[in-house]
């Protein structure tokens, strides 16, 4: 395609030599104008980007804020296509290949790049063009000369010498390749050139290769290898996958440090050296001279290689003769820095054990990048970039899965999402994953993800390549202190520890397993993700698992048990102080084993938040090993602070595990517990039935045992007021009260759930004095246990009962709100928040605004939903209800209502459905059919509840509750 216009071939020139990126409104300008732009600079830029949109594919320029950017695909663009081929010549595994790829690509070429364009920004942006064209032209010569094809190669070679005069590595070849044509007169002619150009372009003489090259051609001792560079890197992987933005970080990183040196370090299988060979394909370039390589050892079946022996190895890979090298250590790492001084050099130093190994071979000179990989963190080392290398994400672990085993892995997208979790994003496991199936080409996905069953490890091989087989050198490495703790970790039931867990585990110090766990994760076994937090890759947990199956029974039955032990006492820290001699009682006053780890716990009740969701793990763990006592003591110690915060399903899951395990134990007071517990979490989400078979299972044990409790007979309580029987309720309630008492526990926190339920009878069956006898009762009591969250729910209640009883005004009720909504957002109270949002509802209702007090009742809907608390919620889509029935809009509150009503039914919420059908008539014109049954119906349920008022209103089958 023409494109004539000279600023329409400059702008499409700057944004194809930047292809995919955005080039600035700025640079385009200064590339067109120069330093004085005119005034309508970016009205005519539009115009030259709408003419080449006119010519150029549909969507090839894109507009941005901040410039334009243009995309062609991926073979549109010679250089792009270049590029592409000289990385694939430079991590080509074999001579052969790589000449070929260089070949073709500096086949594309018909001259210097934009050679017609003599804008000053373009010709810059393509100098650097013109530089890799001709470095990919060196390294191809070197291959060609390697190749025996230096007769072949004067002609071409001579064409490249007239383009690049100054490059000295290129005279180098062509006076290499006249050598060994046979022309040693035209080679030393060739050097007098280049001392005549470089003298009389830049006022310099030749550099030392290039003289010595002269010297040696002049003595008769010519050496070949004097021009050549050295290539001594293994080869790299041709499917490497993913990491691209980690990739372009540490390539755009590495220019700012000259020397640079980066270590990359991570856990056996991360794929450190594939990164490190991969980073120096891609920046092999820029540091022409040489490309060395060393296996350090570090982590092998063989003792770790000393620097003296290391250094010898790269010196030799330089080209020093054996007999060249010192025998002193001094005077070697001399002669090594010595060598690299006048080299651009990039250095690969694999799998180093330590920073004292690689000290003295880190080049100190400029023009030099050293890439060390190693499992274990390097923090002697100073000025240097560090990486700690991630795992794959998912999407890139099944790409490369795809890659080595082919299509399979496409078909079969959810087993292949699924190996690749088993692997844990560790590459080495998701290559021999891949190598599995590649080998197996009848296999499916799904079969090699039945063969990993509950552990992956034994399928994660091929040949002598195995996760096991890495794992185990750096295990074996570490001192006895650490192996133990890392085996011992292997018993751990959570996935998450901190060190109090470890210490209780190992029976050790909190010294000893924090000094443990640091060299764990030094060496990556352990990772820390956040402070003092730790955890363990997958694959890594079922290692440390058959470590620790090799250990005696006893001592995995101690470190088990002391585990257990710690987690019990540490979630009991967590209940307030009210509430802890019932714990206590329950538990039935066990001493903890470690109770210097129990001081050392800053906040018993944050630890728990993080520990909850490993309960379960604990209470299996209990059982397996045969301690039934933990199975269910861990849940009922945890149970308080898990109801505060509204996390009943873990309640309910922990509980109804142990239940499982101890129902036919015989022991009716781990019974009688737990089936109290377990009621609660029932009871919140309004599967009152089953909470209510639970309850009366707890008095059952109980009674067995020759004992009685208050604590079931109180739940009960809140059962029945749920269920709307009243009666059964408060008979409860005083039967609790009557056991409390006898037991010498009136005072007793476990009491204060039970006020409350009495309260809310009474307030129900419009007794208010009652209720507030109640809730004055209750509050004495929170104040009495020194219960902070205690006293703000009493609080709340009280000041309800005053309000509704005409005993204070909106204002004094607001401050009650107010001060138990700060109480319980501060602490993750959320019932209770819930509760204050609704109370400020009403209030915000009675004072007509309407619009504020629908939306602190959409917050207290929206929190009692996220607890499943279904008594509430029907309660206050009630209230709700009301609220827009009262702010005039009827259509919206029918509609609420309605929706109540089916809530009601379906969760068997008596007291709720009459509300909702009263509240529905109240929508309806007085003397509707329709609001006339409602009335009956709602008129029917409240009579049997006892209820003879409603919302204030006196419930009168005459009168059918007309306002």
């Amino acid at each position: 395609m023409p494109i004539t216009a000279t600023r329409d071939r400059i702008v499409l020139a700057m944004l194809l030599l930047r292809p995919g990126r955005i080039v600035g409104l700025g640079e385009l300008t200064e590339a067109v104008w120069g330093a004085e732009p005119p005034a309508t600079a970016r009205g005519q830029l539009q115009t030259c980007v709408s003419r080449l949109r006119r010519v150029l594919p549909a969507g090839a320029i894109l507009s941005d804020p901040a410039g334009y950017r243009i995309r062609p695909e991926p073979d549109e663009l010679d250089a792009t296509v270049f590029l592409r081929l000289v990385e694939q010549a430079r991590s080509a595994g074999d001579p052969g290949s790589a000449r070929a790829s260089y070949r073709k690509g500096l086949d594309l070429w018909r001259g210097s790049a934009c050679a017609e364009i003599d804008a000053p920004a373009v010709r810059a942006a393509a100098a650097g063009l013109d530089e890799r064209r001709a470095a990919a032209v060196e390294d191809w010569v070197d291959l060609e000369l390697e190749a025996g094809q230096a007769r072949e190669l004067i002609g071409e070679l001579s064409g490249w010498v007239e383009q690049f005069p100054l490059r000295e590595r290129l005279r180098g070849q062509l006076m290499t390749a006249l050598h060994r044509s046979g022309r040693q007169a035209d080679a030393l002619a060739e050097f007098r050139r280049a001392r005549d150009v470089l003298s009389g372009e830049l006022g310099i003489e030749p550099g030392r290769e290039l003289q010595e090259l002269h010297r040696d051609m002049l003595s008769g001792e010519y050496v070949p290898e004097v021009a050549r560079t050295v290539r001594c890197l293994p080869r790299t992987v041709g499917d490497f996958t993913g990491r691209v933005e980690l990739v372009k970080s540490l390539l755009d990183e590495l220019p700012r440090s000259d020397p640079a040196v980066l270590v990359i370090d991570g856990m056996a299988g991360s794929g450190k050296t594939t990164l490190a060979l991969h980073l120096a394909a891609r920046a092999g370039e820029r540091y022409p001279d040489a490309h060395l390589y060393i296996d350090l050892r570090g982590y092998s079946e063989q003792p770790p290689v000393e620097p003296a022996a290391a250094l010898i190895v790269l010196l030799r890979q330089l080209g020093v003769a054996a007999g060249d090298i010192p025998l002193e250590p001094v005077e070697r790492i001399g002669l090594w820095r010595t060598e690299l001084a006048s080299r651009k050099a990039l250095v690969v130093l694999d799998n180093a054990a330590s920073s004292a190994q690689i000290a003295d071979l880190l080049p100190s000179a400029a023009g030099s990048l050293t890439l060390v990989t190693a499992r274990r963190r390097l923090s002697g080392l100073d000025g240097v970039r560090v990486e700690s290398l991630p795992l794959l994400a998912p999407e890139e672990a099944v790409a490369l899965l795809e890659r080595i085993a082919g299509d399979r892995v496409r078909a079969e997208p959810e087993a292949a999402a699924e190996v690749v979790r088993r692997c844990g994003g560790l590459p080495l496991a998701v290559r021999l994953s891949g190598a599995r199936l590649l080998h197996r080409p009848r296999w499916r996905v799904a079969d090699l993800l039945r063969r990993m069953g509950g552990t992956a490890l034994p399928e994660l091989a091929a040949e002598e390549r195995t996760v096991t087989g890495a794992f185990s050198l750096t295990y074996r490495q570490l001192p006895e202190s650490p192996q133990r703790v890392f085996r011992l970790l292997g018993l751990y039931p959570g996935t998450v520890f901190d060190r109090l867990a470890v210490a209780a585990l190992a029976g050790s110090s909190l010294e000893g397993a924090l000094d443990a766990l640091d060299d764990l994760v030094d060496v990556h076994l352990v990772e820390e993700p956040e402070p003092g937090s730790y955890r363990m890759h997958d694959l890594i947990r079922q290692f440390a698992g058959m470590l620790a199956a090799d250990l005696p029974a006893g001592e995995q039955r101690a470190a088990l048990i002391g585990a257990l032990d710690f987690e019990m006492h540490a979630a009991a820290a967590a209940t307030t102080r009210g509430y802890r001699k019932a714990v206590d009682s329950d538990l039935g006053r066990v001493s903890p084993a470690r109770p210097d780890l129990l001081d050392e716990l800053e906040d018993p009740a944050a630890r728990l938040e993080w520990q909850r969701t490993q309960l379960t793990a604990f209470v299996e763990a209990a059982a397996a090993c045969g301690s039934l006592d933990y199975a269910w003591r861990i849940p009922r110690a945890a149970w308080r602070p898990l109801f505060l915060r509204g996390y009943m399903d873990d309640i309910r899951d922990t509980h109804l595990l142990a239940m499982s395990k101890i129902e036919k134990s015989g022991d009716f007071h781990a019974v009688a517990v737990t089936a109290n517990y377990l009621a609660s979490a029932y009871g919140r989400a309004g599967e009152n039935e089953k909470a209510e078979r639970y309850l009366l299972l707890a008095i059952r044990s109980d009674e067995a045992i020759g004992q009685r409790h208050s604590r079931a007979y109180m739940n009960l309580a809140m059962i029945y007021l749920v269920q709307g029987r009243f009666r059964e309720s408060i008979e409860a309630v005083m039967t609790g009260r009557r056991i409390a008492v006898l037991d010498g526990q009136s005072r007793d926190a476990s009491l204060f759930g039970a006020l409350g339920t009495a309260c809310e009878v009474f307030s129900r069956l419009g007794c208010l004095t009652d209720a507030m006898r109640y809730a004055r009762l209750r509050l004495i009591l929170a104040m009495d246990q020194g219960e902070e969250a205690m006293a703000a729910a009493a609080l709340l209640v009280l000041g309800r009962c005053r309000y509704q009883a005409g005993e204070i005004d909106r204002d004094r009720s607001r401050r009650y709100v107010e001060a138990s909504a700060s109480v319980a957002s501060r602490i993750g109270y959320r019932s209770l928040l819930a509760d204050a949002h609704n109370d400020r509802a009403w209030l915000l209702a009675d004072a007509g605004r309407y619009a504020e007090a629908s939306v602190e009742h959409e917050r207290a809907l929206q929190l009692v939903a996220e607890l499943r608390d279904r008594h509430h919620e029907a309660e206050f889509r009630n209230d709700h209800a009301t609220t827009v029935r009262r702010s005039g809009d009827i259509a919206a509150a029918r509609a609420m209502f309605e929706h109540v009503i089916r809530l009601a039914r379906e969760w068997r919420l008596a007291y709720s459905l009459a509300r909702a059908q009263a509240g529905l008539a109240d929508c309806l014109d007085h003397d509707d059919p329709e609001a006339v049954r409602l009335r009956a119906a709602a008129c029917d349920l409240f009579d049997r509840m006892g209820i003879t008022t409603i919302d204030g209103r006196p419930v009168n089958r005459r009168e059918r509750m007309k306002p």
